[in-house]
């Protein structure tokens, strides 16, 4: 079963939903901002996408540039702040087993489809 990590407020993520029903795929949403990832799964995430913390943050948010923008940090303190922030983790974001992959454009999915 794939699992959608999805944010409704975002145009992106909503295409990303729109675009698997569309297809007819069966998956799970998360809504990562009510049910935020805990350490190890955000650790397991970057594993599958192949990606730094620093990859995946978005770093135009209020969240990034009142507490982080300018500053130095290390892979640990990204992985604390988008924990900190789940605001901050970039989406939409499909799993499909130990395989993942950032959704902009939708179509950045069809290699796990």
């Amino acid at each position: 079963m794939m699992t959608l990590l999805h944010n409704n407020r975002c145009s992106k993520s909503r295409e990303a939903v729109k675009y698997l029903e569309d297809r007819g795929v069966v998956f799970n949403v998360r809504y990562y901002l009510e049910d935020p990832l805990s350490e190890a799964e955000l650790r397991e995430l970057l594993g599958w996408l192949g990606l730094s913390a620093d990859k995946v943050l978005r770093k135009n948010e209020p969240e990034w540039k009142d507490h982080f923008s300018g500053k130095v940090l290390s892979e640990e303190d990204k992985i604390k702040a988008l924990l900190q922030y789940p605001k901050l983790l970039q989406r939409p974001i499909l799993i499909k087993r130990e395989k993942a992959v950032v959704a902009r454009p939708a179509e950045a999915m069809e290699g796990l489809l």
